[in-house]
Formats: structure tokens, C-alpha cells, sequence
């Protein structure tokens, strides 16, 4: 045969079309093997973290943001001396600050008592989370660094504050790809549309796949969000099936044409994904299908816990339906630069029990035992007083901890001065927490790069301790 003539015969476009239902095949057969090993077909562009000795302790994460900063020593780190010593100056050289006098103490209104066999330090407003005492990891020795909300809140969800990063759920979303093809791998339920907004669950320059699908924002009450474009009472499925495939041929001519663009195969991903959503997302934004009892254990249809306890009952539905990465945020509530105690006293009450639920509810359907639950803000507050009641913002220490999948439960872990004021014992900072973090999910945060700009990007940048202390 005359090879020469032969391709002048066929072109490269006539053998494509020839070969149509050959490549339906190996596509099909690709999704079906992915289906096997529980993971969603890759996209082109998206190279997966290498397969590593590690072991997978957790298949997912639930990460609880209290959006404002918490007080550490009012919620789970009691400082009995900031009593005794309240009204007075607080000396740098105390806590091992550069600052000569930092101001004055501010004692704490609450009482603590231990919970569980491990003597776990709470708060007295958290009465139903302190039942899962036995179950929660306390880290009271995070650090980070900005003292503003952006900056703070940029490091907590991308790692860095400086250049646009890819948030913590796209880079789990890009190192585990998804596990159920009808469902993105990331949604964050309520995100903050402040302090830097959608970069906190932005894909940056991963393929546009690992962005995290927004279900409403922190401003709206859950029960009001929708998931926008969801259907079409216009036409029937078949017809937009009919539409999504002419735009799904023009992009892919267009992806031909240039060969290969990660933002043209992240969009081709997407248009599949949010058809394929249509038969899905309903059912779980729905919420009639609880059962009284389990609504009642997140607090939904009471006051002041429904809407939270709306929050954790779809991350709780999302996970079982195997959504990698999942974040429910609080409004822009924690903030106490004043009336500390009233502030506190107010948003307990709204998380206390839809979290105990949470806990409750996902171990009773052995969803603990591999999924991580994270809970914390971006910072910490002072010890020292502002405005006369309150407290300022404090990234050198604070606290956040863990449950469920891969951690030691009932371990009280790090810890800091008699005032709160810096870790003195295992600190663990913003970019240990994530290569923990990454670690529990089997991922080598060393080994999870992206290459953009001439340079390999990972969320740790180039830091990060996996604090193997908390692992069980």
C-alpha cells in the first residue's frame, strides 16, 4: 500500500469521524474503570498527585469556618491568670513579645470544665459538642500571619496572600479528582463574599474543574440559596442534552485547533458536570426527606441554630455522596472588637448543637471514620482589651481542631502561654495544618505541584510539617 497516498486519501478529520463510536468506547470504558477505583474521569491538563506510600485516613473533609476569629482562650483554651490578672499591663517580655507593654488584660467571662476521658477543656456555652469531647482533636497552637481579615483569611484558604493561589478544596479537587461524576469535588455551602471573596474557593490557575461550586453566600439565610441555572422548565432534558452537544462539538474544535488549553478542557468538564447536576442537586438541596428526628439533631426549624443546622445537614448529605471537600461558613459574626462575651454567647448558640449533630449524625453512618471535620476561623483574639469589652485580632496563636478520619480523638494538642498569647509547646502553623491536612487525604503536600509561570506552585509553597503527633 502506498502509505503517501493513502493519507492523501483520508484525511485526518475523515479518519476522526470514522472512528467516532471506537473512541465512545474507550471513553466509556475509561469511565467505567474510574467508576471501579471511585474516582471521576481525569481531565486532560489535570496530572493527579503521584501515587505515594501514604496512608489514606480520610476520603473527605468537612471544614467548619467560624468567619471573623474566634476567641481561643474563651472557647478552648482557659486562662485562669488572665483573671488574675485582669486590668493590669501585659509586659512583652511575659509572653515573649518585642513589645515592651502590649495593654491591658482582658479576663475571660466563661467557665470551663473537662469532657470525656481525655479531660478535654470547653467552654461551658458548648454543652452539646463537649459530648463529643472523646471524638475532637484540640490544636491550641495554631499560628499564622496577617493581622487584617483579607490577608488572614487568604492564607487559611489558598496558603499564601500574595499573588492569586488556588484554595485548599481545588487543590484536593486537582489531587484526588472527583468521586462522583454527577457532583463537583469541592462546594463550599455560605462562602464569605468579603475578604477576598471568590479567591477563597478559587481554582486560580488549576484547570477550572477544581473550582468549588458556591452554593449562596454567608449574607444569605441557606434556606433562601439556590444553585442558579439549575433547570429549565423550557426545555426537556433530551433537548438541552441536544444543545449541550453542539457547544460541547464547538469547543472541542476549538481545543483541536489549538491543540492543548487546560482552560478549554476545564470548560468542556464543567458544561458535562452541570448537566449531569440536573439529576442530582435537587434531591440533596431538599430537605424533606430527613426524618423529624434527624432535623431536630442539627436544630433545623428552631431558633437560632436553623440555619447553620441547615449548613451541616447538606454537608453531611454532600459527603455521603461523595464530595471530596466541603466548607460551611458562618456569616461575618465572629468578629468580638467589643462585647466579647454577648458575641459569644450568641454565635455558640447558633453552632453548638447543628455541630454536635453533625458529629452525631456522620458517625452513625460511618462517615467519621473517614472523613475529617476541621473547625476554626482565621485568627485568634488578644488577651488584651479593645473598646473596653472586646478583643482585637490575634494571628500568633490560637486554636482549631479536628474529628473523625485519621486523627487522635480526645488529644489536647500544643500549647501557649498563661495569657494565649504565643504557642510555647509543638506550634503548628497555617502551612503545617494544610500539609496535615493533605496528609490524612493520602497526598505528599511536597509532591502535589502544579507547574504555572515557569514555576512549581503547591499549597504548602515551599513550608510545611505534616504534625504527625495528631494522627492516629
Amino acid at each position: 500500500m502506498n502509505c503517501h497516498l493513502f493519507r492523501k486519501a483520508i484525511t485526518r478529520r475523515d479518519m476522526l469521524r470514522a472512528s467516532a463510536c471506537g473512541f465512545g468506547h474507550l471513553v466509556f470504558s475509561g469511565l467505567a474503570g474510574n467508576a471501579a477505583l471511585g474516582g471521576a474521569p481525569p481531565v486532560a491538563g489535570s496530572v493527579p498527585a503521584p501515587v505515594t506510600p501514604i496512608p489514606v485516613r480520610a476520603k473527605r473533609v468537612i471544614f467548619l469556618f467560624m468567619w471573623g476569629g474566634p476567641s481561643h482562650m474563651d472557647l478552648f483554651d482557659p486562662k485562669p491568670r488572665l483573671n488574675t490578672e485582669a486590668g493590669k499591663e501585659l509586659l512583652g517580655q511575659t509572653v515573649g513579645s518585642k513589645k515592651d507593654k502590649l495593654g491591658i488584660v482582658l479576663g475571660s467571662p466563661f467557665t470551663f470544665r473537662q469532657h470525656g476521658q481525655a479531660g478535654t477543656w470547653m467552654n461551658d456555652l458548648l454543652p452539646h459538642l463537649s459530648r463529643h469531647a472523646d471524638q475532637m482533636c484540640v490544636v491550641r497552637s495554631i499560628h499564622t500571619e496577617g493581622n487584617a481579615h483579607g490577608e488572614a483569611l487568604l492564607r487559611l484558604h489558598t496558603g499564601q496572600a500574595n499573588l492569586v493561589r488556588p484554595s485548599v478544596g481545588s487543590w484536593v479537587s486537582y489531587g484526588l479528582g472527583r468521586e462522583n461524576e454527577n457532583l463537583p469535588a469541592f462546594i463550599t455551602i455560605s462562602p464569605p463574599r468579603g475578604h477576598g471573596g471568590v479567591q477563597n474557593y478559587g481554582n486560580a490557575f488549576l484547570p477550572a474543574n477544581h473550582q468549588g461550586m458556591a452554593i449562596g453566600s454567608a449574607e444569605i439565610p441557606i434556606a433562601k440559596a439556590v444553585v442558579s441555572n439549575l433547570g429549565n422548565a423550557q426545555l426537556t432534558p433530551s433537548r438541552q442534552r441536544d444543545q449541550l452537544e453542539l457547544i460541547q462539538a464547538l469547543n472541542r474544535r476549538h481545543l483541536e485547533a489549538v491543540g492543548h488549553d487546560p482552560r478549554i478542557e476545564g470548560l468542556i468538564a464543567n458544561y458535562e458536570l452541570a448537566f449531569r447536576m440536573q439529576s442530582t442537586m435537587p434531591a440533596i438541596m431538599d430537605l424533606s426527606d430527613e426524618s423529624s428526628e434527624t432535623l431536630d439533631l442539627y436544630g433545623v426549624g428552631s431558633k437560632p441554630t436553623d440555619n447553620f443546622g441547615r449548613q451541616c445537614l447538606l454537608a453531611r448529605k454532600f459527603a455521603e455522596r461523595g464530595v471530596r471537600y466541603i466548607q460551611v461558613s458562618t456569616d461575618y459574626t465572629w468578629d468580638h472588637h467589643k462585647k466579647v462575651k454577648e458575641g459569644t454567647v450568641e454565635e455558640c448558640a447558633k453552632v453548638d448543637k447543628p455541630i454536635a449533630g453533625l458529629l452525631e449524625d456522620l458517625a452513625r453512618r460511618g462517615l467519621l471514620e473517614d472523613t475529617l471535620v476541621l473547625w476554626g476561623g482565621e485568627f485568634g483574639r488578644t488577651p488584651m482589651v479593645e473598646n473596653g469589652d472586646g478583643r482585637n485580632h490575634h494571628p500568633q496563636a490560637f486554636t482549631m481542631w479536628m474529628a473523625g478520619g485519621g486523627v487522635r480523638g480526645g488529644l489536647t494538642y500544643g500549647s501557649t502561654d498563661d495569657f494565649g498569647y504565643s504557642p510555647v509547646e509543638s506550634p503548628v502553623h497555617m502551612h503545617d495544618l494544610h500539609a496535615t491536612l493533605l496528609y490524612i487525604l493520602g497526598i505528599d503536600h511536597t509532591r502535589l505541584t502544579y507547574r504555572y509561570a515557569g514555576r512549581d506552585f503547591r499549597l504548602t509553597d515551599v513550608h510545611g510539617n505534616v504534625a504527625h503527633d495528631i494522627l492516629a
